[in-house]
């Protein structure tokens, strides 16, 4: 039977399950839902029973398939398990799950400095120290019995593995909960007494043994199964080519999120007014970033599937315009309401299709010049399969080369390249873009100059 890696990979919105091959380090095989919360008691939580379930059914069904030599994880940060006993002790609390008041001006108080961290401030659950501290307060006897905390990430290992560690990259990520600089947790850990709860760290792709007995057993997997500890998901698309790309460079991210990093950039500019925050990627070295919420902007703004260049004319000519931001969880914009300049009531549903794309283009394009930018730009996930919008980009970024992958598992492919025999091979897969001939550059260029001018009072 082919031998593959398995590589569950839970998003904000999907989950997918998916078989690597390992002589190849190519997607064989992909099985795909959608991810939805439990919103009721005592507050919107992560489903992580039905996660579980789903996942174990999708892993007998790949161990009848192939070999499955290998399992790991990615997933979403901003999230965390309470361990009591080695049972989960308070439900995985979702991030967008709008915290009380009183609990940020109390966190507020014992929030480490962003010079720190190089986490900023975020609204809902979007920093884990914020729900450990809310958890804490909250439920107060339930946290007293916390033994252990995991990163969601880590959770799904010690699931299939029984082995409890922590990894850099899940830490690393405006958690509050560490210092990329010092390679330490943070002060904030250290103030409350959490140090003890959080497990020792191991590397991201590090062996965690073999699978256990039970789950080889009841799910028809090799004994010999190896568990390998995965990473956060945006850090995952930047393995393959911080293994082969020469710095700097940037990678754009593309999902619920878009996440911008600058490979090879200084970290001293960062800004928490304007969301930037300093991932650690793989190898725990710091990566300056800077994020919005494009995908949900995206869902929320289009309405049809596709839109071509004389959709993107009728935008320009119509001078319709949006403005920041259409989503309050993030990026430079998240404390203004989006508007609309202009007949929007004039476009059709691809008109306004190309209209979220030239906006997403443009927040795109702030982001890059905002987080310093330099060297060639390349668009993994959701974006990379729109090719008007690295059309804009190309055209918005003429000093710097655009490239997307061709592959639209880029998470996926970046957590299985953890494995040494599929990192040696080249599994990039990249298409440039520049300027088309038929694109009107200056009628772009003046629309790009007015919408600028038109948020100089949002910065």
């Amino acid at each position: 039977m082919h031998p593959v890696i398995v590589v569950l990979d839970i998003g904000k919105s999907n989950i997918k399950v998916s078989a690597v091959s390992i002589e190849r380090g190519q997607c064989i095989a992909v099985k795909k839902r959608e991810n939805k919360p439990v919103y009721g008691y005592p507050y919107q939580h992560a489903d992580i029973d039905a996660i579980w379930t789903w996942f174990c059914e999708q892993l007998a069904e790949m161990g009848k398939q192939f070999y499955v030599r290998y399992i790991t994880c990615t997933t979403h940060g901003a999230t965390a398990v309470c361990l009591s006993q080695e049972q989960v002790a308070l439900p995985v609390l979702d991030y967008e799950y709008d915290l009380d008041s009183n609990t940020n001006t109390k966190y507020a108080e014992i929030r480490p400095p962003y010079s720190e961290t190089r986490s900023p401030n975020l609204s809902v659950g979007l920093n884990i120290g914020r729900q450990l501290f809310w958890l804490s307060r909250q439920f107060p006897a339930e946290f007293k019995n916390v033994d252990t905390i995991l990163t969601f990430l880590q959770y799904w290992c010690w699931k299939l593995s029984g082995v409890a560690c922590s990894e850099v990259t899940s830490l690393g990520c405006h958690t509050d909960l560490w210092n990329p600089e010092s390679s330490t947790l943070s002060s904030l850990v250290k103030g409350l007494d959490w140090e003890s709860l959080f497990p020792p760290m191991l590397n991201a792709g590090e062996s965690l043994g073999k699978i256990l007995p039970v789950l080889s057993k009841t799910l028809g997997l090799p004994v010999e199964c190896e568990i390998l500890n995965g990473l956060h998901d945006s850090n995952a698309s930047l393995v393959p080519y911080l293994l082969r790309c020469e710095r700097p460079f940037t990678v754009m991210s593309t999902g619920t999120w878009v996440v911008i990093a600058n490979v090879g950039g200084a970290t001293g500019s960062l800004s928490e007014d304007q969301d930037m925050l300093c991932n650690v990627d793989a190898f725990g070295e710091p990566v300056p970033c800077i994020r919005f919420m494009g995908g949900r902007e995206w869902e929320i703004l289009h309405a049809a599937n596709t839109a071509d260049l004389s959709d993107l004319k009728q935008v320009l000519d119509k001078g319709v315009y949006l403005l920041p931001s259409f989503s309050s969880q993030g990026g430079p914009f998240r404390h203004h309401n989006g508007k609309i300049i202009g007949e929007s009531d004039s476009l059709n549903a691809r008109e306004k299709t190309a209209l979220a794309t030239i906006y997403c283009a443009l927040v795109s394009d702030y982001c890059l010049t905002r987080l310093g930018c330099s060297g060639p730009i390349h668009i993994e996930g959701s974006f990379s399969n729109n090719p008007l919008f690295a059309e804009l980009l190309s055209v918005f970024r003429q000093h710097q080369s655009i490239y997307t992958s061709s592959d639209q598992t880029g998470t996926t492919l970046g957590t299985a390249s953890l494995l040494s025999e599929i990192a040696k091979l080249n599994m990039l897969s990249l298409n440039t873009f520049s300027s088309s001939e038929t694109l009107p550059v200056e009628q772009l260029s003046a629309y790009r100059k007015a919408w600028f001018e038109m948020i100089k009072s949002l910065i």
